[in-house]
């Protein structure tokens, strides 16, 4: 089925997409309003406890870095289903033909560093790139992002921990259990600190970038605050009052702090991600235990044939 990129119910769903993807940021910013407390001068802090929900065990609280997250994840559902809203065997619309690169640039970039046995890691890949960067942006719009919060990249690192091992383990559990014990036996505990490490480091890395960039551009924000009262305090009227050196000064350093470097930290984590998982599975030890458990299956067959 062609659609017509210039009817109207075409550009009705598009319009849908458009405003079902900006809709949640639009609402965390309005709670970002209705809950900050007003503050002067530095305030650096975590993430605000919208509720907190009574639990068995230990209260579960509802903080800002959770909506937040879930508010990035639907932008960029809905951002996805925009980009392939009319999507086509032969590309018609611009859109598809970024759509098309975003695919292939992922795929390529999986093929490259984990192989063609976990080309089908692409979309994990992409997800994580485009959850991490979204996050890491939210403080352009001067919301709290997500990856400021040690428990949502901590959470990444477990997931990304949990797959290492799995393929791991896909070469056998003696072949998981030898690992431990190369290249000789009293390294154990080494090699059992070395697994327990990937994951932690995995985490401070991302959190403790992100998170040093935000207290820097406030810092800095706060510096030139006080340095412009002090140089140009003495202007007449509501000039002096204006900290004029704030003007211009931050964005330019939030081209690094908040896109580069949040950007760069997606990256890089996508980048562990795929050493850790590709380089953590031995493709020689899973192909001779799908030999083993293959002739053990034709052994079993023959019996019953008898």
């Amino acid at each position: 089925m062609i659609l017509d990129c210039k009817s109207l119910r075409f550009k009705v769903v598009d319009w849908l997409l458009i405003a079902l993807a900006v809709l949640p940021l639009v609402g965390i910013i309005v709670l970002k309003i209705l809950f900050a407390p007003p503050t002067e001068g530095i305030s650096i802090s975590g993430a605000l406890v919208y509720f907190t929900i009574p639990m068995p065990l230990q209260d579960l609280p509802i903080t800002e870095a959770q909506i937040n997250s879930v508010a990035v994840v639907l932008f960029i559902l809905f951002f996805c289903l925009f980009l392939t809203h009319g999507i086509a065997v032969r590309p018609n619309t611009k859109r598809q033909l970024v759509a098309e690169w975003i695919v292939e640039t992922c795929r390529n970039l999986v093929l490259d560093n984990m192989g063609p046995f976990f080309s089908g890691f692409a979309p994990f890949i992409a997800a994580i790139m485009a959850i991490s960067g979204v996050s890491s942006l939210l403080s352009l719009l001067g919301l709290f992002p997500p990856t400021s919060d040690l428990n949502i990249v901590g959470g990444w690192a477990i997931l990304v921990f949990i797959l290492i091992t799995y393929y791991k383990l896909k070469g056998g559990l003696w072949s998981y259990v030898k690992g431990f014990l190369e290249p000789i036996p009293i390294l154990l505990p080494l090699n059992i600190l070395g697994e327990i490490a990937t994951p932690v480091s995995m985490t401070f890395r991302h959190y403790g970038n992100v998170l040093s960039g935000s207290v820097i551009a406030v810092l800095i924000g706060a510096a030139l605050t006080g340095a412009s009262n002090l140089l140009l305090g003495w202007l007449p009227g509501f000039l002096g009052e204006i900290p004029l050196l704030r003007i211009g000064i931050p964005a330019v350093l939030s081209l690094y702090f908040d896109i580069f470097s949040g950007c760069l930290q997606a990256f890089i984590f996508a980048m562990l991600t795929m050493l850790n998982v590709s380089n953590g599975f031995s493709e020689e030890d899973y192909q001779r235990r799908l030999q083993k458990n293959a002739e053990k299956q034709k052994k079993k067959e023959i019996k019953k044939s008898k």
